[in-house]
């Protein structure tokens, strides 16, 4: 018993010694802080004086759990925007330093998951744990790690691979007014992506949450959310939220890209977000400018979608491309904010209230869509069979418009315009239906050969879906061979031209106006 008991004692004097020998050798650390108060709420905003040393976009915490980011700097006191529910804070409250800027969780951990600017879930699928995180604010990629648009984006809408085809590293401003269709583009092309080895962040900025959850319920019917994030904020969340939202959708887009791999980002739409970024800045009493718009406006959208690129081999080789959605009014394509982001992209797509209106959808108008990029975001199979299309349609939109004033028209011109009828309902498609790349090629090939020529109007539709189903037997070697840089093969092009014309044989009228046998 009495050497257990010494050596239990000997354990506790060792003890204490190393604790009392920790305690001497303690010297306390005295860490200034800075702290500052409230002294005015504003909706979205509050006044803070008293942080001599907070710096342009210094993330600031409340005593909520709220965070807000300084605006305005100025000498006796900071504008701060508030990201979240600002009427929970009042004059005198205290505010801190966080030393650091607005930032947001990265990774792969968000695929599949709906979120918020913060990067809090808004699904029901519990907590997300992200090992990297990157400020929302970053500069753009240097000129000399960038590398040319070679690869498109495949978006499985023949309007748009066929006449504005947009490449991996473009930019591509997707306009028109309210209920064209603007949306269900970008959603179709994030669908189209499925198994293209292609990322997806789709930004929803101050959209109705009705809107939103019928967009995520369409992306989970195509299996398109494995692959996709979601970043939020609906009309009623705080304007500061909907500012930073696409700022933080682009950076969790760069994390994939400086991975190496394709992202493809949707900004829907950069009408609400300037609207924000107004609201703000008119609360911070900066000087308004044209239509009360900041004098900055250009330079928010500017910086945000410089750095979707292409970037070399030696960065990587990843991509993002980005399609931001801007809301005209009354068609009115020279407004503000139309032209400055028409001036930042590489091209834009818009859509016309009149063609949706005679139901052709979609509704692009081709004559005032361009892709800056052009024909260098195709594959070389592609180019050959689309090349002159664009050129067609417009002589015969021309001639058409011509015709309706009554005047006589000689067979030629005839011809023009009843195959440019046909080009039209070849470019019709339904929403959330994808146009395969063999299959659109089929479509092309016959519409060059003029197969479709013969096919009643009525009947095109079902003609279309005949040459769609037939390319489905094109070969698994052709199809690779389509999907590269080599150029088309002239016995690549007569198979295919005869799969769409044996296809397209039972829908061809005879003089009777009966169908061939």
């Amino acid at each position: 018993m009495s050497a257990g008991r010494s050596r239990l004692e000997n354990i506790f004097e060792r003890t204490f010694a190393g604790m009392k020998e920790a305690r001497e050798a303690h010297r306390p650390l005295l860490k200034p802080q800075e702290v500052g108060a409230i002294a005015n709420v504003s909706t979205g905003i509050v006044t803070v004086s008293g942080l001599p040393g907070a710096g342009a976009e210094e993330l600031l915490a409340f005593p909520n759990g709220e965070f807000g980011i300084a605006f305005n700097v100025d000498e006796d006191e900071i504008g701060v925007v508030v990201l979240g529910d600002y009427e929970l804070l009042r004059a005198g409250d205290e505010v801190r330093r966080t030393g650091r800027v607005m930032d947001i969780g990265v990774g792969d951990e968000l695929l599949g998951r709906i979120i918020d600017p913060l990067g809090r879930p808004l699904d029901d699928k519990g907590k997300i744990d992200t090992i990297h995180r990157l400020p929302v604010e970053r500069p753009a990629p240097a000129i000399m790690d960038r590398a040319a648009v070679t690869v498109p984006v495949q978006s499985g809408i023949i309007a748009v691979d066929a006449l504005i085809p947009v490449g991996r590293g473009q930019r591509e401003l997707i306009l028109g007014d309210r209920q064209t269709g603007k949306t269900a583009i970008a959603i179709d092309t994030i669908v189209n992506q499925k198994g293209q080895d292609v990322l997806c962040v789709y930004c929803a900025i101050g959209q109705r949450a009705s809107a939103v959850a019928r967009t995520v319920a369409n992306l989970r019917e195509k299996g398109a959310m494995d692959y996709t994030v979601v970043v939020v904020t609906e009309g009623n969340d705080a304007p500061g939220l909907t500012y930073i939202a696409p700022y933080a959708a682009t950076s969790i887009a760069e994390y994939f890209m400086e991975s190496g791999r394709d992202v493809l980002i949707v900004y829907d739409d950069l009408t609400h977000h300037a609207r924000a970024y107004r609201e703000l800045s008119l609360l911070l009493r900066r000087p308004p400018g044209r239509e009360a718009f900041p004098g900055d406006i250009f330079y928010i959208h500017s910086r945000m979608l410089e750095r979707a690129t292409h970037l070399n081999a030696e960065r990587g080789g990843g991509s993002m491309t980005a399609l931001p959605i801007v809301e005209t009014e009354a068609q009115n394509i020279s407004a503000y904010i139309p032209t400055n982001l028409i001036s930042i992209t590489d091209g834009q797509i818009y859509l016309s209230p009149s063609l949706f209106e005679l139901g052709v959808l979609p509704a692009i108008d081709v004559g005032k869509s361009v892709s800056r990029v052009g024909g260098k975001a195709q594959w070389a199979a592609y180019r050959a069979v689309a090349g002159d299309l664009k050129l067609a349609y417009a002589q015969f939109e021309e001639l058409e418009t011509f015709a309706r004033f009554g005047a006589r028209l000689d067979e030629a011109n005839r011809k023009v315009i009843e195959h440019g009828r046909r080009i039209r309902a070849c470019l019709k498609q339904q929403e959330l239906s994808p146009i395969s790349l063999p299959a659109q090629i089929a479509v092309l090939l016959g519409l060059a050969a003029g197969f479709f020529d013969e096919v009643p109007l009525s009947e095109m539709p079902a003609a279309i879906e005949a040459v769609k189903l037939a390319a489905s037997n094109i070969s698994s070697d052709i199809q690779e061979r389509l999907a590269s840089a080599d150029k088309l093969l002239e016995k690549d092009r007569d198979v295919i031209t005869e799969i769409a014309r044996l296809a397209l044989a039972d829908f061809h009228e005879t003089v009777s106006g009966e169908r061939s046998p």
